[in-house]
């Protein structure tokens, strides 16, 4: 079995918020993760100028258990990834590595299915590497992740609270260019996915699906216990698409322009550059 070589990803700012939960800062980040297919025959059925979007939020929400709990053991914390809308991600996520200090036993832990997460307890903070691995038809290459985990708030002033928590999340979005029409037919209704507006006349072969779980083993995180304390990307998304759409119009826009000034005879510019004089 050969080993791929990981993807890196730039790290986010993040700041704390008044609250004491962390958000990221409004700048957003796409994670562009180039098709390179091994085999021919799988290349020719990649859609060009295609690209499908997976937003995803992943971070670490920290308890402190108060004075009775004891010096190495004193926060509950989880650490996850989900759906930005809490939608399920085993569409496109096929396991998910999180790496911990070597001070845990069994450091590196495996989840396999959804929801993506794991809770422990201690004392310490860390950073966590999160490897991302995705199922077959959407890339063959992982996506590492890096998250610190915090448990102290930035105000020291008063006794820590045990009832709430500090919560840190960071929003990406994951960036799949030139897709496999497999991929796109099986993804293109889910929620958890951005499908851009595809090109006229494509003809998509039936869905083929991944083991679909039943009601009680649902994957996605809307129900979750500590979502009352997830952090809301929902309005970032969509001024991410208007953002989006709106850059399409203005190039559209431009690009009418310029037809119609060479079908008119007219020069390109509107006016002549400063400092140039017509004769």
């Amino acid at each position: 079995m050969s080993h791929s070589h990981p993807l890196p990803l730039k790290r986010q700012g993040e700041h704390l918020s008044d609250d004491g939960a962390s958000a990221i800062k409004p700048s957003r980040l796409k994670i562009a993760i180039p098709s390179e297919d091994s085999d021919k025959k799988n290349a020719s059925k990649r859609l060009k100028d295609v690209e499908i979007c997976v937003p995803i939020v992943y971070g670490t929400i920290a308890f402190y258990l108060g004075r009775k709990a004891s010096e190495s053991q004193s926060h509950k914390w989880t650490v996850y990834v989900r759906g930005a809308s809490n939608e399920d991600l085993g569409v496109v996520i096929k396991r998910v590595v999180f790496q911990l200090h070597p001070s845990f036993n069994n450091p590196t832990r495996v989840v396999e299915s959804p929801p993506f997460e794991l809770s422990e307890s201690g004392w310490g903070e860390f950073e966590i590497a999160i490897t991302l691995y995705f199922h077959n038809d959407v890339c063959e290459k992982q996506l590492d992740l890096y998250h610190h985990l915090k448990l102290y708030p930035e105000d020291e002033s008063g006794p820590q609270s045990t009832k709430k928590p500090v919560v840190v999340e960071s929003y990406n979005e994951i960036v799949f260019p030139e897709p496999s029409e497999g991929f796109l037919a099986r993804i293109q209704n889910h929620p958890a996915v951005n499908v851009p507006r595809l090109p006229t006349g494509l003809n998509l072969p039936s869905p083929v699906s991944i083991d679909t779980m039943n009601d009680k083993e649902r994957g996605d995180t809307k129900d979750h216990p500590l979502s009352q304390w997830f952090l809301n990307f929902s309005e970032a998304d969509e001024l991410l698409k208007l953002a989006a759409a709106r850059q399409q119009v203005q190039a559209h826009i431009v690009k009418l322009r310029r037809q119609l000034s060479l079908v008119e005879g007219l020069p390109q510019l509107s006016k002549p550059p400063s400092g140039y004089e017509c004769t």
